[in-house]
């Protein structure tokens, strides 16, 4: 068995035709593999960087071009009987050719190919070349032979296995990328080896079982013995001459379980298994780590509609999850520490679970292994989004190949708990006037309720599949019906104000969001506009959403005061996103008798975009993840309208009980108080209770000028009702005394109100690119201090770090009159 890495040596020359600009024609320029011709060509100082302005218009040729990828290897044969070309990732229609001889073609990003070329090598020198098609001329090619279809973009994406973002989003650039975006090499072996192996994992009543199916692939056909062991139990099964599968099962007894984080551990087992010849010589190896955990999805039928709860080792587990896009537009970027420093950021804000949604790609082995690590559970879309998708040849052959090759590398993930077959789609044809032009075209119904079921029952029968996010888990029932199975509220975001959140008790609520700007330190890295403005070119650019502008416009409207300048406008937006969401996820979690799971739209960006993000294009948090930190907390304290008043909801998702004492005091925004109550919270295990607030706390006597504050006491817990919205309340002008000290690593920045802030949150970014601080929305009534832990940066001037606009409140928006000024312009 030997195996020879074909990264090095690579040239990348476009072929001639008329899109091509002089600068590239005829320019052969070092590749990277894996990597693609985007970066290639940004490497080589050949285009602007599609990420910053308006670059990426200008790039549209890249996608609509033909590229040729060459190298040059050495080969010395050996005496084994196959030599295989292995290309794990082609993107995308590719023709593979060795010594001018063609060995392969693909059209299918989300596949990987081996191809014998024992006859084809030489020895010594070789050439080995990909030319990979226009993704633009195929997807055409194909929309055009088998009619249109409707999709939520005017791109031709359903019709290339490709991921379809790369074809632009509402929050994604339009960069259509061709590339060996994954390992090509040389494997020579003889004899046989391992085709697949899929570890089914089960626990039953204690005994954790390990089936394991292997197939193999042979050149010879002598009886073959595969060996497996984990957790210090062995076995071994033969598979016949002429055969080519079989099935090994081991049983280990009292397993220590895999739990989502905040539930236990996450112990991981070795699983190694060997294949030999009969001689008991070895002939391949695989090996994987797996947790020992069951999962169920409970949709029995209740008074409230069709529930979706998620069971882990038979406990339910309420999901406090984000949707995952592709964290790079070009995936080859998005390494193993950059993905640990997104699950340290989502599991830093209290997240458990990750949806990987269906209009990327199936993510890397290391996505799946640090969720295995960390405890972070994945729902794994299907890769189909927001459109309808066609299910003729050759994409019906080509979806099963990619399913069955997918469902079987993930499946020893213990991580991995839900199969969803695709994204809006159905709910696209029932909703989305697709049907008229359609005109009983396929759609991709065939895909979610025939075909990826049929799979995932064949080769993952230990994992759920759920048809479509959203599905109601009927076709009698409309998809989107909050009270069955999974929904998406996106009308709060399209047409609706966020308070609107509360008009809904989802059983599931798998997608909401609501938008915001980048940091400043990222607008400026990617927008040269001066002056920078809400609407500049850059900033334009930059907002993929219909009518996004406006959009953001409209909820500051109701909600805050108006902006004076570009400064307090990104302030606002950023704040108000993160209302928004914080009162969504609030609102769902205080109902967790009813709606078992919310999954906000979205943790992370792919570029640097104004976007539903918690975390931007270059990483850095928004005021949103600490939102999200404060609503996902294990414990949290909330006031909530209830039956035309007000209640206290206190969530317990720890498995010990909660228990401390509770004031709540209704005050003036000066701190006076006005009325107060004290409970003795005693919340269960798992579980929330609602306690309804009297008459003379809910209702103020002067709407303007009061909140209710509710505190459980000697805890971090607090929650916080205001009366009236910022753009109505009697704000005082916003005074504090601010200190800053040097501490390692960073700045201690400490301020003691004089009087109410507002949602005081501190931007170290705007002095330091580097810079980040440990906490944010921080409100304080009089006399009240914070200390904000600033590191990353350079020591920031005091001043600076300490006014405007790197210190804001609502209230600085106040003068000191008490009035806010006019808006500019």
């Amino acid at each position: 068995m030997n195996r020879q890495a074909l990264h090095e040596g690579w040239q990348l020359r476009a072929v001639p035709g008329p899109q091509v600009p002089d600068t590239v024609a005829g320019r052969a320029v070092p590749a990277t593999v894996p990597g693609c011709v985007h970066t290639d060509l940004l490497a080589a100082g050949l285009i602007d960087d599609p990420y910053l302005d308006d670059n990426e218009t200008a790039l549209a040729w890249i996608g609509r071009t033909d590229w040729v990828y060459e190298t040059t290897f050495v080969h010395r044969p050996g005496d084994d009987d196959r030599v295989d070309l292995v290309c794990a990732g082609l993107d995308t229609v590719a023709t593979i050719t060795l010594n001018d001889v063609e060995v392969g073609r693909t059209a299918n990003m989300h596949r990987s190919y081996r191809f014998d070329v024992r006859s084809v090598l030489r020895p010594g020198t070789n050439t080995l070349a990909v030319r990979f098609g226009s993704a633009y001329r195929y997807a055409e090619e194909q929309r055009d032979r088998l009619g249109d279809r409707p999709n939520a973009y005017p791109e031709p994406f359903p019709f290339i296995r490709k991921m379809a973002c790369n074809f632009g989003w509402d929050w994604g650039p339009t960069v259509v990328t061709a590339g060996i975006w994954q390992e090509i090499g040389l494997h020579a072996w003889s004899t046989a080896r391992l085709g697949t192996v899929r570890p089914l994992v089960t626990v039953v009543d204690g005994e954790g079982r390990v089936e394991l199916p292997v197939e193999v692939e042979r050149a010879t056909d002598t009886p073959l013995t595969v060996r497996a062991e984990v957790a210090g139990v062995a076995g071994e099964t033969t598979v016949p001459a002429g055969q080519r599968t079989a099935v090994l099962t081991l049983t280990v007894a009292d397993p220590d379980l895999w739990w989502p984080r905040g539930y236990g551990d996450q112990p991981l087992y070795p699983l190694a298994v060997t294949l030999l010849t009969a001689d008991g010589d070895t002939l391949d190896t695989w090996s994987h780590r797996i947790g020992f955990r069951a999962v169920r999805l409970d949709t029995t039928p209740d008074a409230h509609g069709t529930p979706f709860t998620l069971h882990v080792n038979d406990v339910p587990v309420v999901v406090r999850g984000v949707n995952w896009i592709p964290d790079d537009a070009f995936p080859t970027r998005i390494t193993a520490d950059r993905l640990a420093r997104r699950f340290t950021q989502a599991a830093d804000a209290n997240i458990n679970l990750l949806r990987v949604w269906g209009g990327g790609r199936y993510e890397s082995a290391d996505f799946y292994s640090l969720a295995d690590e960390r405890g972070l559970l994945v729902q794994q879309d299907f890769l189909f989004a927001c459109a309808a998708y066609p299910e003729e040849e050759p994409f019906g052959t080509e979806v099963e190949a990619e399913a069955r090759e997918q469902v079987t590398r993930l499946a020893g993930h213990p991580s991995l708990v839900l199969w969803t077959g695709n994204n809006e789609n159905i709910w696209g044809w029932h909703d989305w006037d697709w049907q008229e032009p359609l005109a009983g075209r396929t759609w991709g119904r065939g895909y979610y309720l025939d075909l990826l079921p049929r799979v995932v029952g064949e080769l993952d029968p230990t994992r759920p599949y759920w048809p479509g996010s959203p599905w109601s888990g009927s076709e009698a029932i409309h998809p989107n019906d909050p009270a069955h199975g999974t929904t998406h509220i996106w009308d709060v975001w399209n047409t609706d104000d966020y308070t609107r959140y509360r008009e809904y008790v989802p059983r599931f609520v798998a997608e909401f969001g609501y938008q915001a700007p980048p940091a400043y330190a990222t607008l400026r890295r990617a927008i040269s506009d001066e002056p920078l403005a809400h609407d500049s070119p850059g900033m334009a650019h930059h907002q993929k959403a219909a009518d996004g502008d406006a959009k953001l416009r409209r909820g500051l409207d109701a909600h805050l005061p108006a902006p004076a300048d570009f400064d307090d406008w990104h302030y606002l937006t950023q704040l108000n996103q993160a209302r928004a969401i914080q009162l969504g996820v609030e609102h769902f979690r205080s109902h967790r008798d009813v709606c078992t799971g919310a999954i906000v739209w979205q943790l992370n960006d792919c570029w640097p975009v104004t976007s539903w993000s918690a975390v931007d294009g270059d990483g850095r948090r928004k005021p949103l993840w600490y939102a999200l930190r404060r609503a996902y907390a294990d414990r949290l304290l909330t006031v909530q309208p209830r039956a035309g008043g007000l209640a206290l909801v206190a969530v317990n998702e720890t498995g010990t009980p909660w228990r401390a004492p509770v004031t709540v005091t209704r005050s003036t925004l000066a701190g006076e108080p006005r009325a107060k109550t004290s409970y003795d919270l005693d919340v269960p295990a798992y579980a929330a209770v609602t306690l309804p607030l009297p008459v003379d706390l809910a209702v103020p006597e002067e709407a303007r000028r009061e909140l209710l504050v509710a505190a459980a006491g000697g805890t971090a817990e607090r929650a916080l009702w205001f009366f009236a919205e910022d753009r109505d309340a009697q704000w005082p002008a916003a005074r504090y005394e601010a200190t800053v000290e040097p501490v390692d690593g960073g700045q201690r920045v400490r301020v003691v109100a004089r009087t109410v802030l507002r949602d005081l949150t501190l931007f170290p970014d705007r002095l330091d690119p580097t810079a980040e601080v440990d906490a944010a929305l921080v409100t304080l009534l009089p006399g009240e201090s914070v200390t904000f832990t600033v590191t990353g940066g350079a020591s920031l001037d005091p001043a600076a770090l300490t006014s405007r606009p790197v210190l804001r409140c609502v209230n600085d928006l106040v003068d000191a009159d008490g009035s806010a000024p006019p808006p500019a312009g």
